[in-house]
């Protein structure tokens, strides 16, 4: 007997042949009890949301962006690991360490951290596969290709999961700077035209794109906080453009080196290339409208192709099993 047919002998059983009845009807009142907090929650309105974070924002110390900035200075449990944590060649560990910083961990000990939970989670995983290949089959003993199968699987798994979420981060970080990026040089624009230094214009921009892309207000930050500890502003910005390693942000970088080189007018420089980054934008959101139907192709053909087929041939198909099966 189903644990349907159980329930519903023993609502029978209790209440009689209207015991179903009152059981469905009691689920019916604990389902629109459960939905009722949902449905009566007031949604939150993207401008008082935006509000908030600005006012978070604002009320959060100076003293803690710059901790922010120079985190990793304290000791660290793995220094004396770095030897087996750390790749000893200067390029590759060049590279882990740019790796880290476009997914937004500036940490000095960032790949550190990031190979040791590497090693962790693959031994973790190894384990706790290698445990279950031992205790689920039983009695049984497992044949090869299944303790491999449910031993490394779980092992490479666990170790390449931090590089997938490295990677994950690293791609969000870039698709919000991209999108952020055009306001951003919408702002610089009206400020260079105010009468505003670029110092002035970037501190400007830290502040104002910190609600709504962080990643890009983070960016602006350190660029100001170089400027002011008194490195080249050249090489400020060229250090933007690699950590970010965006094609965008790179041409911006050239083309204000370039109209701080030969003296040309800023604004005009930023008015031309806002535009452009205004046209870009609007060329991306066009590239995914249109791909949009290719991608419906596929859901139209799965939910909406067999339910019309069925409404269509299945008719047809009953009577023609039937005739047969009355002339049978």
């Amino acid at each position: 007997m189903t644990f349907l047919g159980t329930v519903s002998d023993s609502l029978t059983t209790l209440f009689g042949d209207i015991g179903p009845v009152i059981g469905l009807l009691g689920l019916a009142v604990l389902l629109i009890a459960g939905s009722l907090p949902v449905l009566l929650k007031k949604p939150v309105e993207p401008f008082d949301k935006i509000k908030a974070l600005r006012q978070s924002a604002d009320k959060k110390p100076l003293a803690l962006d710059r901790a922010s900035l120079r985190a990793g200075t304290k000791a660290d449990k793995l220094e004396k690991f770095a030897s087996f944590l750390e790749p000893q060649n200067a390029e590759e560990m060049s590279a882990a360490r740019m790796k880290m910083v476009r997914a937004g961990y500036r940490n000095k000990n960032a790949v550190r951290t990031f190979h040791f939970a590497q090693m962790v989670l693959g031994v973790s995983f190894l384990l706790l596969g290698l445990i279950y290949t031992l205790l689920g089959n039983g009695d049984a003993a497992p044949s090869t290709q299944s303790m491999v199968m449910t031993t490394l699987i779980p092992g490479a798994a666990g170790y390449y999961l931090p590089m997938y979420w490295i990677t994950k981060r690293a791609q969000e970080r870039e698709k919000e700077i991209v999108s952020g990026f055009p306001d951003a040089l919408d702002l610089m624009l009206v400020c260079v035209e105010a009468g505003q230094s670029l110092d002035q214009s970037v501190n400007r921009i830290a502040k104002e794109s910190r609600a709504g892309y962080p990643a890009l207000a983070d960016e602006f930050d350190m660029v100001s906080q170089e400027v002011k500890a008194g490195k080249e502003r050249a090489k400020v910005l060229k250090d933007m453009s690699d950590r970010v390693g965006i094609p965008d942000i790179s041409s911006f970088v050239t083309t204000l080196i370039q109209s701080a080189t030969f003296g040309t007018s800023m604004s005009d420089a930023l008015r031309v290339y806002s535009a452009e980054m205004r046209d870009k934008r609007v060329m991306r959101a066009e590239e995914l409208a249109n791909k949009l139907p290719a991608k419906l192709t596929l859901g139209t053909m799965l939910f909406t192709l067999p339910p019309l087929l069925i409404i269509l041939i299945g008719p047809a198909v009953a009577g023609i099993s039937a005739s047969f099966n009355g002339g049978g």
